[in-house]
């Protein structure tokens, strides 16, 4: 039978790897997206809406029964307080608004926060690596905790499975979207390339030398489908990263050679992004139109805020895949490759030189 998901969110980098990758499984798949954006993809049905709005979410949701839904959307507040309040309202409203709809699964893609606390409080504690799924949550207030909780109650009353997904950085093609590092180190190469500034790590000494990973968004899409189709994948939380571990002084040397330039010696200590770009959008500007670009602004393209909580923690994070492993989620994602591979398409697209 087909399987109608609705994607919470379906424009953003785990939206719409996730829409790309059920659409390519073909007659298996309904897609509807609900988001205030059209999904440009063809065979997504819009669903627009304001997420934070209980009676727009009801009138959008008013004709639509999904059979699975993947909340992948999220909104960043200035406080945490707003951030639950507003992040775990959306999610209460999705599932209100589809209740008694005969909802078989639910999945929740929240991320490494989890172990690392919210902005305000952001990587403070120092827990344990490689990351576990039953490591305690902490003491902090974190509107994914509250997200969990709006799922698992609204499990309890109306029946259906769900999954919980932690990926960590995600890379992949997006537009638009305040998490996409690939993006943003692509603009910052090519902001290097164009004025000869030296292309050098941003981050903090203990993201340079320590293990991480990053998860690809087109791993978490067949991450989600699995965890929402297999019965042994119920009921869980799962952290999901490529499978590889690297450090970045290995990984920065080989995104500057796509890029045909140099990787500057490490300083020893940050260099933010949204410092050393500040004044970078009218440049980028003049190679939007030298180059004859989508005519996106800097803003659009370019996360330097997002990118710099990543790259400056003092603390290592990398994740553990044993309990996807366990139950037969085998996925493996080279890590240059998803950088590379984002770079190719956000080139195919005239996104960036």
């Amino acid at each position: 039978m087909t399987k109608h998901a609705l994607i919470v969110g379906a424009t953003g980098i785990s939206g719409s790897n996730l829409a790309e990758h059920l659409l390519s499984l073909g007659q298996d798949w309904e897609v509807s997206g609900l988001s205030r954006s059209v999904s440009p993809l063809s065979g997504v049905r819009t669903l627009q809406c304001d997420l934070t709005d209980a009676a727009s979410v009801s009138q959008a949701l008013a004709t639509t029964s999904p059979s699975h839904i993947f909340i992948t959307a999220w909104a960043r507040q200035e406080t945490e307080a707003e951030n639950i309040r507003v992040n775990g309202g959306m999610v209460r409203n999705v599932l209100d608004a589809t209740a008694g709809k005969g909802i078989q699964h639910v999945a929740l893609v929240t991320g490494t926060k989890h172990y690392l606390g919210p902005f305000e409080a952001y990587a403070k504690a120092s827990p344990e690596t490689p990351f576990r799924e039953e490591q305690e949550r902490l003491s902090y207030e974190n509107f994914y905790y509250v997200q969990e909780d709006e799922v698992f109650s609204a499990a309890d009353r109306e029946g259906f499975t769900w999954s919980v997904h932690r990926p960590h950085t995600l890379i992949g093609y997006a537009v638009g979207n305040a998490m996409n590092m690939a993006a943003t180190l692509a603009i910052y190469a090519s902001i290097c390339k164009e004025t000869g500034r030296p292309f050098v790590f941003p981050g903090s000494p203990e993201q340079w030398q320590a293990a991480t990973d990053v998860t690809d968004a087109r791993l978490l899409a067949r991450h989600l489908t699995w965890a929402s189709t297999t019965p042994q994948a119920s009921n869980h939380a799962f952290n999901i990263v490529n499978g590889e571990v690297f450090r970045w002084k290995w990984l920065w040397p080989r995104i500057a050679a796509y890029f045909g330039i140099e990787a500057e010696a490490y300083p020893g200590h940050p260099q933010p992004l949204e410092v050393s770009m500040a004044d970078a959008a009218p440049i980028w500007d003049t190679i939007v139109r030298r180059e004859g670009l989508a005519q996106n602004p800097l803003s659009r393209v370019a996360s330097f805020w997002h990118s710099d909580a990543d790259l400056g923690r003092q603390v290592e994070t990398f994740n553990d895949m044993g309990r996807s492993r366990r139950l037969g989620f085998l996925d493996y994602q080279d890590t240059t490759q998803s950088f590379t591979d984002a770079f190719d398409r956000l080139r195919a697209d005239r996104i960036i030189p």
